[in-house]
Formats: C-alpha cells, sequence, structure tokens
C-alpha cells in the first residue's frame, strides 16, 4: 500500500531511476507520478537527471503537464544541465518544450547551444541563439573547464583575485615568507596536524588575469578578512570545498563582502541572471573553474591549485573572520 508520506517511490536513490522495470513497477502499484518525497519535487525531475530515457518517457506518459515546474524549472532543464542529452529527446518528444524560457530568460535549448551538445535541438525560424559574447564566454569556459581537471579533494581553500599579481597580494596581506622546514614538516602529511596549526601557511602564484592563494588542507583563502584586504580596487572570489557541506563561495568588491554562502558549481537559484545562469551551466561540477571565471582569471593548467604554488607564505596573525 503506498502511503501519503512516500508517494511510492521509497528507498528510490540515483541508481534506481535508472530501473526502468523498478519504477514501472511503482508506478502500477500506485505510486504518484506526480509527487516525489516532500515539499515541491517531482518523479520527472528525479528521472531527467539521473535516470535512463526510458525511465523518463514511461513518467512523462503519466504526468499531466510535461513542462511542469519544480522549483522554477522544468524536467527538461534539469536534462541539459544534467548533461543528459537522450533524457532531452526523450521529453522532447512527450511534448515539452525545449525554448520556453525559464530562469534568467534561458530555455533549456538555448542553454544547450554553450554545452556539449549544441546541436541537441534544431534552431527554430527566429531564433538567434547565443550572442557574440556568450558564444566566447562557452568557449573560454570549456578551456577553463579542461585547464583545471583533476582538482577532485574536499577540503581545500582558494581565492581567485583579478588584477593583481603574487608580490602584490603578499603585500596587501602582509605576509612573509614561510619558515621552509616547518613548511616541510606540514606538506609531508598536513592532515597530521590539527587545522589551528596550520591555517596561517598559504600559497600565492600569479596566474593570467590575476592571482589565486590556495591551501590544500584548509579554508584560510576563503576567510573574509583576506578578501577585504585582497579586493581593494578590484574583485575577489572565495572558494572553501567544505567536506561536510559541499562547495561554498564568496564574492568581495573593493574591499566589501558582497555575496556570501554561494554554491559555485551547483545549480542557478531560481532568481539568478542570466550571466549567473550561463557561468552555473558552463562550471557545474567544476566550483574552482567557476570562482576563477567569476574573478576574470585565466589559468592555463591546475598548478596554481593542486600543484606547487609561485611561493609559500605565513600570514599575520589577526583575526580574519573580521571584515
Amino acid at each position: 500500500m503506498v502511503t501519503a508520506r512516500e508517494d511510492g517511490w521509497a528507498g528510490m536513490n540515483w541508481e534506481t531511476w535508472e530501473d526502468y522495470d523498478d519504477v514501472r513497477r511503482r508506478l502500477d502499484g500506485g505510486a504518484d507520478p506526480e509527487r516525489w518525497g516532500r515539499g515541491g519535487s517531482r518523479p520527472l525531475h528525479r528521472a531527467a537527471a539521473f535516470g535512463s530515457p526510458e525511465v523518463v518517457a514511461e513518467l512523462a506518459g503519466r504526468v499531466a503537464d510535461v513542462d511542469a515546474l519544480e522549483y522554477g524549472t522544468t524536467a527538461l532543464w534539469e536534462a541539459v544541465m544534467s548533461d543528459r542529452p537522450e533524457n532531452a529527446r526523450a521529453l522532447a518528444a512527450a511534448g515539452a518544450d525545449p525554448w520556453h524560457p525559464l530562469i534568467g530568460g534561458w530555455s533549456p535549448a538555448r542553454l544547450s547551444l554553450a554545452g556539449p551538445t549544441p546541436d541537441l535541438f534544431p534552431l527554430p525560424p527566429g531564433e538567434a541563439g547565443l550572442t557574440d559574447r556568450e558564444r566566447a564566454t562557452a568557449e573560454e569556459g570549456k578551456r577553463l573547464n579542461e585547464a583545471l581537471t583533476g582538482i577532485d579533494h574536499d577540503g581545500f581553500g582558494l581565492a581567485c583575485v583579478a588584477a593583481i599579481d603574487a608580490d602584490e597580494a603578499v603585500s596587501r596581506l602582509e605576509a612573509t615568507p614561510a619558515d621552509e622546514a616547518e613548511l616541510a614538516d606540514i606538506l609531508d602529511d598536513p592532515y597530521d596536524y590539527d587545522l589551528d596549526e596550520t591555517l596561517h601557511i598559504v600559497g600565492v602564484t600569479t596566474v593570467p588575469g590575476g592571482c589565486v592563494i590556495t591551501q590544500p588542507w584548509g579554508y584560510a583563502p576563503s576567510m573574509p578578512g583576506i578578501h577585504t584586504r585582497l579586493s581593494r580596487g578590484t574583485v575577489s572570489y572565495g572558494l572553501y570545498a567544505n567536506p561536510k557541506s559541499g562547495n561554498q563561495g564568496s564574492t568581495t568588491r573593493d574591499g566589501v563582502v558582497e555575496g556570501w554562502d554561494l554554491h559555485p558549481g551547483g545549480a542557478p537559484d531560481v532568481d539568478a541572471t542570466p550571466e549567473e545562469v550561463l557561468s552555473s551551466y558552463l562550471f557545474r561540477a567544476n566550483a574552482a573553474a567557476y570562482a576563477c571565471a567569476w574573478a576574470g582569471l585565466r589559468p592555463t593548467d591546475n598548478a596554481a591549485i593542486v600543484g606547487r604554488p609561485d611561493r609559500w607564505v605565513e600570514l599575520p596573525e589577526r583575526d580574519y573572520w573580521i571584515h
């Protein structure tokens, strides 16, 4: 018997949305095709992001509206954002509208023009496609994603600062060269220390467009007091790949923190601007690339983030949680 609380989908995970026989059995047994879990979640959206085209087609044939919204997006939007072109085609075949504008005015089809399957949907008469600026942004996004592959560990901190080099960053932070003996011990096994013992050591590297400050084992580069000093006359993006709660981002402009508790590499918010939507799509699941792109940095590889920085420095003792 299907309970109101479970809606027939209890025990589903990202793998089971690919199991057509299981999904069909649940639907035939009374599972609600319009509701999954609590809140406004919908099974078709889950299947579009994680499932198989067969499951998507089955669900699409049982819902009242294949373009029903979940938090401002359709199932077709989820398929495009999740790089599931076959699921997107199955939804279009079931009547979903690829060109319906959603977050930031983007439609799923227009957004796909900036991704790995730009020929996913035929361009209808009167549709201009991407602007020259959007096309250039997409091309740079592809290059940056390729340059910043291999950054797949949690727990690192990153500051991306526009228009200043490593020398200027060190000066603004009033940092000094790290003690070589202490640094060698830390680098040998940073997790052998309490974080408070190593939080003062960061790496600094000049990259095209600015510089990055890194800490492979901690959040120091994301602290607001770092960014209020680094961003004078420019902008910076802070990132902490929190192993407990996911990627956490912040934006700072000319010494003032403008955004906090952001989620780089994740889905765009319902009220995101067109530019934010495009960045979220281009850098989905690549928070470091998102941070670099936001600040206008153009690193040619991942060495500044996961390799050896230009220099290791020691931060002066102060409260960096004070803006």
